[in-house]
């Protein structure tokens, strides 16, 4: 409807117009010509309107003009003016219908205002209740702040009551002596649990007091009469009580282990006099000291003249030294030496008392030793003592105890572990500088007949050192070292003196080579195979078995050993010429090897096996005899292989070299 009507004023504008344009062109200038057909319409042009605004006039007509049902008229060419009539009866019609629908309405939209009147009535009131609301809750919301300020102090004065309550709860429970705990210290026994149970809480109040008194708390004078009077009462049944089992320790034939335990379960009776009254604490500790004190004497010394029974009636002496001669000669009046002086030089079994399982074994009962015929080795008086291995052992189980003790924490037996240890190491030195000594002064010449088996010195060093090497490879010590390392050179000095004493070097060589054998065997039992001694010995031994095979193989072969020499030496310098007036000799050193070899080598095994006491040994040093002769025939050939030598007709006559290994290898001992 509004374009409608937008379509009608802007179809009475351009009628409007256009009748004016009509109108000029007929009358011309004075607008009265006789081509003016009907006159012009203004009745229904409302000036006074204000929706007629000349100013705007243009403006609206260019925008009615953009409506697309305008631009259609437009274009279809539709007269204006019978649109525009056609338009505004239509608009006639419908505001017609629209009035008619009104009145038809009119109860309805009464009814409607009605409701309305009435609905702008209830929101009315609605908005007074609701403004009623907002002011009450205004006061509420101040009421309940009021009331939570009031709820927070009232939290605060409710724990800082409690607080009191507690503190004061505390000291008034610390400071209060109950019926209960008086009855129990005044008539129990001390025996009783009920009284070690209160004597407890009564040196809890104790502390208590003690400490408000310090804060200057004035309630303490209420009860410090009461508690003085029941910590007297209790310090003096205890007393009596512990003195009283003290002293039941002293009666004859008493297990003191019993009443120990007994007193063991009261150990806070100790602790009670400890803080309440040290003097009386100090009366029963020195009490129980002097008593166990004496019996633990009495039980010492008892077991100790028991132990002196056990010792060994053979005790080495300062004739018992490993340089000393088995044949030497003793007065009329001297005391027998020891039956077997080497078993001072052994270890034995011994080595067995510093193991863990006998560290901790069960000490040693002297009746049941006696009664069984024991015998246990004790080193009582270091000062006649002159068994190093014994004080060593005694060393190395002070050291294990001591280090036992560390694991437990007893720090208490330190400075008697020092002690002990300061009388022990200066005697073993002094022992084993002595025996150094006597290997050093030792005369080869009074030791009588000479043989070339091991000698008995040396078989006391091997077992000596071995001892030593083995105890002390756990708990190592350098000064032990040192001197083992000063006996094993006075030892290997004296092999070589009495190693010349023999006339042939062949005699020498052997005598040595079962000393340095019989050495390193012992040693390799017991000592690693990383140690400096068994690593010396083997040193010697290799280089005295090389030269002892050299000597075996010089009487047999000792001709083709020289001539291999000189000629190796001649073709090095290149000077192998001068080899071709060596025929005659080369044929006399084949032609003697192969009537002789078998022989020679039979009679080098059975020489060897007769020297030497290790039969392993011997074979070995037969093994590396035959060795040695393979290789130096092998270098025989390479020579005849020159050819200055290459036609020397006795070539034919040379034994083949696989045909001599397989012979030999038939000569090998096996054992």
């Amino acid at each position: 409807m509004a374009a409608a009507a937008t379509m009608a004023a802007a179809a009475r504008e351009l009628m409007l117009r256009a009748g004016a344009s009509d109108m000029e062109e007929e009358e011309g200038p004075l607008g009265g010509g006789p081509g003016l057909q009907e006159p012009l319409q203004l009745g229904e042009l409302d000036i006074s309107s204000d929706e007629f605004i000349l100013d705007e006039v243009d403006v609206h007509i260019q925008a009615n003009l953009e409506d697309e049902l305008v631009k259609e008229a437009l274009k279809t060419g539709v007269d204006l003016r019978h649109y525009s009539k056609q338009v505004e009866l239509e608009l006639q019609q419908i505001e017609q219908k629209s009035i008619r629908d009104y009145i038809q309405e009119s109860e309805n939209i009464a009814s409607l205002h009605n409701q309305i009147t009435a609905c702008d009535a209830v929101l009315e009131r609605m908005e007074q209740m609701l403004g009623a609301f907002q002011s009450d809750l205004s006061s509420i919301s101040s009421e309940i702040r009021t009331l939570q300020e009031q709820s927070g102090a009232m939290n605060i004065r409710l724990r800082n009551r409690q607080a009191v309550r507690g503190k004061l709860g505390e000291l008034v429970d610390g400071l209060i002596v109950p019926s209960a705990l008086i009855t129990a210290i005044l008539e129990a026994p001390v025996t009783e649990p009920r009284f070690l149970e209160q004597l407890q809480e009564l040196d809890a109040k104790a502390a208590a007091v003690r400490e408000q008194e310090a804060r200057g708390t004035a309630a303490c004078a209420d009860v410090r009469g009461i508690l003085d009077r029941l910590r007297v009462k209790a310090v003096t049944k205890i007393r009596e009580f512990i003195l009283q089992k003290i002293y039941s320790f002293r009666k004859p034939m008493t297990n003191y282990q019993i009443p120990q335990t007994a007193l063991l379960k009261y150990r806070f009776f100790y602790q009670f006099l400890l803080g309440n009254e040290r003097a009386t604490a100090k009366e029963i500790r020195d009490e129980y000291v002097e008593t166990l004190s004496k019996i633990y004497l009495s039980y010492y010394r008892s077991y100790l003249g028991r132990l002196m029974k056990v010792q060994y009636e053979e005790v080495a002496e300062k004739d018992d030294l490993m340089g000393v001669e088995d044949t030497a000669k003793k007065g009329f009046f001297s005391k027998p030496s020891l039956r077997s002086r080497n078993t001072i030089f052994t270890l034995g079994t011994r080595g067995s008392v510093i193991s863990p399982t006998e560290l901790e074994a069960p000490i040693l009962v002297p009746h049941t030793a006696q009664r069984g015929e024991q015998r246990k080795h004790l080193e009582s008086y270091l000062t006649d003592c002159y068994d190093a291995i014994a004080v060593f052992l005694c060393i190395h189980i002070v050291l294990r105890f001591r280090n036992i003790a560390a694991k437990r924490d007893v720090p208490a037996l330190d400075r008697y572990w020092e002690q002990v240890l300061a009388l022990l190491w200066p005697r073993f030195e002094l022992i084993l500088e002595m025996n150094v000594q006597s290997v050093r002064s030792t005369d080869p010449q009074r030791l009588g007949g000479l043989d070339t088996r091991p000698h008995y010195i040396t078989r006391r060093y091997a077992e000596f050192s071995s001892a030593l090497v083995s105890i002390n490879q756990t708990i190592p010590n350098e000064r032990t070292m040192q001197l083992l390392g000063q006996l094993q050179v006075e030892v290997e000095n004296f092999v070589l003196r009495v190693a010349a004493e023999f006339s042939s070097r062949k005699e020498q060589l052997v005598f040595l080579i079962n000393n340095y054998d019989m050495m390193l065997g012992v040693l390799m039992e017991r000592a690693a195979d990383d140690s400096k001694e068994v690593e010396s010995f083997q040193q010697l031994l290799n280089a005295r078995t090389q030269e002892f095979i050299e000597e075996l193989l010089s009487p047999p072969f000792g001709g083709l050993v020289a001539f291999v020499k000189e000629a190796e030496a001649l073709i090095e310098r290149g000077q192998a010429e001068r080899l071709r007036g060596e025929e005659a000799r080369v044929t006399q050193l084949i032609r003697g090897f192969g009537s002789s070899w078998k022989s020679s080598v039979e009679s080098l095994s059975q020489d060897v096996m007769r020297s030497f006491t290790n039969f392993r040994n011997g074979t070995s040093i037969i093994q590396g005899a035959l060795t040695q002769l393979i290789q130096l025939y092998h270098r025989f050939h390479r020579v005849l292989s020159q050819p200055q030598l290459r036609a020397l007709p006795a070539r034919a006559e040379l034994i083949n070299i696989h045909h001599l290994m397989v012979e030999l290898k038939k000569h090998k001992p096996n054992f």
